[in-house]
């Protein structure tokens, strides 16, 4: 629940606010790949394919080649692990997540037919989208799509592709395969969503990720609050973070993912690299770090996965850090499952000071927040913040990435060993670099001194509230004694309500003076231009991404939803915030931006009291009152005015590539490369990195 999606933030900040870019310019899809060492990058593309609603980009890897042989073997290593794990989120995803990308692959990589045909073209759209979303449905909708080309000529592509290279089972002919896969791909109703959060339903039966298979949700929750097979001391594992919960012969059962169980095969090349890398690590902590984290993946034992934890947050010194894991719980409806994720980086020396400012500060910021004095650490313990430089990104973090990291997500862990929270510098970066002249900030904001101090101060407003949101914001705030854990206590409002508290705290603490003390801001003019994109995004413009007649579903558009209207009905008496008409267009309006911050702070007390008390009934009307329904008019209108934009409304991004170079067995350089096709990406990774079978 600690992650920070800038793709999941449509107009927070400058950066945000032109978060999707114009086409111009773009590669069409299924362009030949070719490779930019970072030796011949003086013109470097941010920019590359686009389709369907998506812009693909490219970062940099500034600062690699001043690494070590050492650091740089090390890195490589990483590398691998990460990507040796990407089968295992497409089939978390799906069942049948990896029949149909095998089946993509297969026509993608060997049709022999007219690839020049409005049909093909309609396929190769179709599988960009598979290859972004990790599956067929949507990466933030979480709806699914089906291909614009037909059936018949769907088939038409499989009986004129390699055969061999399709996911058939044995006995099965072609016509009995298409039959079986045709309701997968082209049938709508069938597995409608991936992850179904309406109330009032079984949200795991609804759900077609494939953590669960032939339970419901009252056996899940009753199976995990079992006192004879799980230890309740508060002080416990994620239980149920690592498993698929299924029925064999009535029983309910669990299938760790770990070497020798459930995706053993992709965890056993996890874990060779792992353990090489273990060999060149930069210290004793790290080493020690990745050691418990193979260990952790060769026995699925969720107390090992917190040892880990713990050697990791130990782990300050290393250059070189990955995060890699079933860590977040969003695609999990009732938020236990972890989904596949790594991200590997180096340290990005430079900017990581502003967060190092925020973070030696932890506690005045918890001592001054406006929580109940019960509700505050009294101790703020460990965290170390950092910006880092992405290599690679794996897993649920690609190709639609963080911005921000806070972990380890246990609430117990995180009182008594702290966390990390990191900044994504290099993707920052890069979204800023393809945002330039988007012209969604002219069109959105309607005062010209606001839509100044937008462009002038927008940038750091957005950097600074990512920082603060999971630097101080995850890290804030206890649970009371004997109260259980959010993902029992919340439900499935967990995430969207976490999510909630730590924009909160980043929006309470970036308009108080404190931040020009420790050098991190200018002015407040900073504050009131991130207060200007936050209450635009959350009451208008992030409706960009969703259809028309939708409600609001993913947890952090909730999230802003339920901020942006609580405080926006609170303070309707003091006209604090006000939607405007100009020319027929519609703005949001900050009138008074001292009363906004102390609405705001006031929200984050509640919000903290629901999670501290363990609330389920305060937390649910809070997220179904604010978060979820949509003024359709005023949707209507910001979709009509997105639209002549022309600009994609989401982003992702072509992965840097490592390439050692050898004298023998010996790696005596290793290189980034940057590929500047996502297609031919997904197919150079179907060769590399297909360890698993399609049933597992």
């Amino acid at each position: 629940m600690q992650k920070w999606k800038l793709s999941a933030m449509v107009l927070m900040s400058a950066s945000t606010l032109m978060t999707a870019c114009n086409n111009s310019g773009n590669k069409n899809v299924g362009t030949t790949d070719s490779t930019k060492t970072a030796a011949n990058n003086d013109k470097f593309k941010v920019m590359a394919e686009s389709f369907a609603d998506l812009q693909l980009l490219r970062y940099q890897v500034p600062g690699f080649n001043e690494l070590s042989l050492q650091q740089k073997t090390l890195a490589y290593y990483l590398y691998e692990a990460a990507l040796s794990g990407r089968d295992i989120y497409y089939d978390q995803a799906n069942k049948y997540g990896l029949t149909l990308r095998k089946t993509i692959e297969a026509i993608y990589g060997t049709y022999k037919g007219d690839k020049n045909s409005a049909e093909w073209k309609k396929f190769e759209t179709y599988s960009g989208r598979v290859w972004f979303s990790t599956g067929n449905h949507h990466h933030y909708s979480k709806d699914k799509f089906v291909p614009e080309c037909s059936f018949e000529y769907f088939s038409e592509l499989v009986k004129n592709s390699d055969q061999s290279k399709l996911p058939i089972t044995q006995g099965e002919t072609v016509d009995a395969f298409l039959t079986r896969i045709k309701p997968v791909i082209f049938d709508p109703k069938f597995q409608p969503k991936m992850v179904d959060l309406r109330p009032g339903i079984d949200n795991v039966i609804s759900s077609s990720v494939n953590f669960y298979e032939g339970v419901t949700q009252k056996e899940v929750e009753a199976f995990y609050n079992d006192t004879k097979l799980f230890s309740h001391t508060g002080e416990d594992p994620e239980w149920g973070l690592n498993s698929k919960l299924m029925k064999e012969n009535g029983k309910i059962v669990e299938k760790t993912w770990k070497v020798g169980g459930m995706y053993g095969t992709a965890l056993e090349k996890v874990t060779y690299w792992l353990d090489k890398a273990a060999g060149v690590a930069e210290n004793e902590q790290q080493k020690k770090a990745l050691q418990l984290l193979s260990e952790y993946y060769k026995t699925g034992d969720l107390h090992k996965w917190d040892e880990y934890n713990i050697a990791w947050v130990n782990d300050t010194a290393s250059r070189i850090d990955i995060s890699h894991g079933f860590i977040e719980v969003y695609n999990d409806a009732i938020g236990k499952k972890g989904s596949f994720e790594s991200v590997v980086s180096l340290k990005d020396m430079v900017t990581t000071k502003t967060i190092e400012a925020i973070a030696k500060e932890a506690q005045w910021f918890e001592d001054n927040s406006p929580l109940m004095p019960e509700h505050k650490k009294k101790q703020v313990k460990g965290i170390t913040a950092k910006a880092i430089t992405v290599i690679v990104e794996a897993g649920d973090a690609a190709p639609s990435t963080p911005i921000g990291i806070n972990l380890p997500n246990s609430d117990w862990l995180r009182k008594e060993h702290g966390s990390k929270s990191v900044s994504l510098s290099n993707i920052v970066h890069a979204y800023n670099e393809s945002s330039a002249g988007s012209g969604m900030l002219d069109e959105f904001v309607g005062d010209p001194a606001k839509l100044k101090r937008l462009k002038e101060f927008g940038n750091l407003a957005g950097d600074l509230h990512t920082d603060m949101h999971e630097c101080i914001g995850h890290a804030s705030g206890q649970i009371n004694p004997g109260v259980a854990t959010p993902d029992k206590t919340l439900k499935n409002y967990a995430s969207c309500l976490e999510e909630a508290r730590a924009d909160l705290v980043g929006l309470y603490y970036i308009l108080d003076p404190k931040l020009i003390e420790i050098k991190v801001v200018p002015s407040l003019e900073v504050g009131k231009a991130e207060y200007d994109s936050y209450m635009m995004n959350g009451l208008m413009t992030q409706l960009t991404r969703l259809k028309l007649g939708d409600n609001i579903e993913e947890a952090h558009m909730r999230n802003r939803a339920l901020n942006a209207y609580w405080v926006y009905e609170k303070g309707k008496k003091d006209n604090v915030v006000e939607f405007v008409k100009k020319e027929g267009k519609t703005y949001v309006q900050i009138n008074d931006y001292d009363k906004l911050r102390v609405l705001f702070g006031q929200l984050l007390r509640e919000i903290q009291r629901i999670k501290s008390e363990g609330d389920f009934k305060a937390g649910k009307n809070l997220v179904e009152t604010y978060g979820v329904k949509v003024n359709p008019e005023l949707h209507k209108e910001v979709l009509e005015r997105f639209a002549k934009l022309n600009i994609k409304a989401y982003k992702g991004f072509i992965q840097a590539r490592l390439v050692p170079v050898m004298s023998g067995n010996n790696i005596t350089d290793v290189k980034v490369e940057y590929p500047e096709s996502f297609f031919g990406q997904m197919m150079e990774y179907a060769q590399k990195y297909s360890l698993l079978p399609v049933t597992n």
